[in-house]
């Protein structure tokens, strides 16, 4: 979740109403807005589109080859992202900002959890393209696993969502947070994995291994979305498809303290359908369908339900149909700029999408919303970032890359970036090119027996 540009009493109120949780804030929100106003058919939702359909990519997104161009443009993308992580990060704790303005430093002392695991992941990225000295990035993920192993506050094994860059203490009254501690749990794990150091991974599965899956699940087949001192376990939960998949594969395949099998299959997986288009998915934003595949390798492998690679390709196809749909009330959508999520706006953070539509829709452009896609689309979301970076360079890029979001339509263009939009930027457009992260990540006995349990297999 990331702060609104509000008072901290009004943030407050606001975290009090919506049980606000997840790593945009969203996903406890959508779940009591579901409970309180439930679809008439849960499990299958028509979402019809009127006019000829825009063309889709048919091919297999593994066949698709950058050339010299894009190639270059996705380097200048992750170099940027990566900035962000290194010099957004307090040196000595290893914590990353929650965001900073887009043209470098400010005074914001905030950092999350979860960006934190995104940074993690990105010194990986960096070291093995050389973007800085291989010894100072190991000194910045040992500081990083030395904090959160021995001086960060926890509970059973799981972080505060929100932090003090430079202490490590709670911000906010944030919650305990599982899929935010997962994010971060990801991280260290594919440090584990890539560096060939001892500390490291010594520290990394001290850190894992500690975590109780089970404490969070209450007795229930499901996992609470969180906890706070002052209120206790929320009432939400990881109960229907999100990006909970992470949470629940991390738990499975844990040597100290494992989810039951059974945890696996209590979760929904609701079926929609959308221009001949099916797919399970949720009533939320498309970052939705990005963020475990930024470690999980779900290609070729399915699980007793789905392909779930293949089921985030049609979802991101469905997507973009739908934003050229919107062309008819909002012309500066195309099949060069496309793509909505989880974002701020020219009126503060919104978690808005589609389809069906969520949120104040306005035109906006969400660029992580592409750039998350990339190894899904390849060729339409390289056809967005190019247009972004060529046409709209001189306000919706900057210092780490891509603004957040920005509105050709009203001529708003966000000041600032968020870690976690960056993060999953630059994750998955480096598995777009090279598949690096997966490649690595499965390398974790943890991993791969989360997976087995789970039931995947090769497809």
């Amino acid at each position: 979740m990331t702060i609104q540009k509000t008072s901290r009493r009004a943030w407050l109120r606001q975290v009090r109403d919506i049980a606000v949780i997840g790593p945009l804030g969203f996903s406890a929100y959508l779940a009591l807005r579901i409970l309180r106003n439930p679809p008439p058919s849960p499990q299958r939702v028509s979402l019809p589109i009127q006019g000829k359909p825009a063309p889709l990519s048919l091919g297999d997104p593994a066949n698709y080859r950058f050339s010299s161009a894009e190639d270059a443009l996705l380097e200048e993308v992750e170099r940027a992202g990566f900035r962000y992580f290194w010099e957004e990060a307090n040196p000595y704790t290893g914590l990353v900002k929650d965001r900073s303005q887009a043209d470098g430093p400010d005074a914001r002392t905030t950092a999350s959890i979860a960006a934190t695991g995104f940074g993690l992941t990105a010194l990986c990225i960096a070291d093995h393209r050389g973007w800085e000295d291989s010894k100072k990035i190991r000194e910045r993920v040992r500081n990083t696993l030395r904090f959160a192993g021995t001086r960060l506050s926890h509970r059973n094994g799981f972080f505060f969502h929100f932090l003090n860059m430079r202490n490590g203490d709670r911000d906010f009254q944030s919650e305990v947070s599982s899929i935010d501690t997962s994010i971060f749990l990801c991280g260290a794990l594919a440090c584990r994995a890539y560096f060939d150091d001892a500390e490291i991974r010594d520290l990394a599965t001290k850190i894992y291994e500690r975590v109780d899956w089970g404490w969070l699940l209450q007795g229930e087949k499901t996992l609470s979305m969180g906890w706070t001192p002052e209120g206790g376990f929320l009432k939400a939960r990881w109960d229907s498809y999100s990006e909970l998949m992470m949470i629940y594969l991390l738990g499975l395949g844990s040597s100290t303290h494992p989810l039951p099998k059974e945890c696996w299959d209590a979760w929904e997986r609701p079926r929609f359908e959308f221009s001949g288009l099916h797919f399970i998915g949720s009533h939320a934003p498309l970052f939705v369908h990005q963020y475990s595949h930024a470690w999980f390798d779900f290609r070729g492998k399915r699980d007793a339900y789905a392909n779930y690679f293949e089921n985030s390709v049609i979802a991101t196809k469905v997507h973009r149909l739908w934003c050229l749909e919107l062309a008819k009330q909002f012309p500066d959508y195309n099949e060069d700029l496309w793509g909505i999520t989880a974002s701020d706006s020219a009126h503060g953070y919104v978690a808005w999408g589609g389809p069906p539509p969520m949120g104040p829709i306005d035109g906006s452009i969400v660029p992580s919303a592409a750039g998350g896609s990339l190894p899904f689309l390849p060729a339409e979301a390289m056809r967005v970032l190019q247009t972004i970076r060529e046409k709209y360079a001189k306000h919706a890029w900057r210092e780490y890359g891509f603004v957040d979001a920005f509105n050709p339509l009203k001529d708003w263009y966000n000041p600032d970036v968020i870690g976690i939009d960056l993060g999953i930027t630059l994750l998955m457009v480096e598995n777009g090119r090279t598949g690096f992260v997966w490649e690595h990540f499965i390398k974790n006995d943890a991993v791969k027996n989360g997976m087995a349990r789970a039931g995947f297999h090769k497809q």
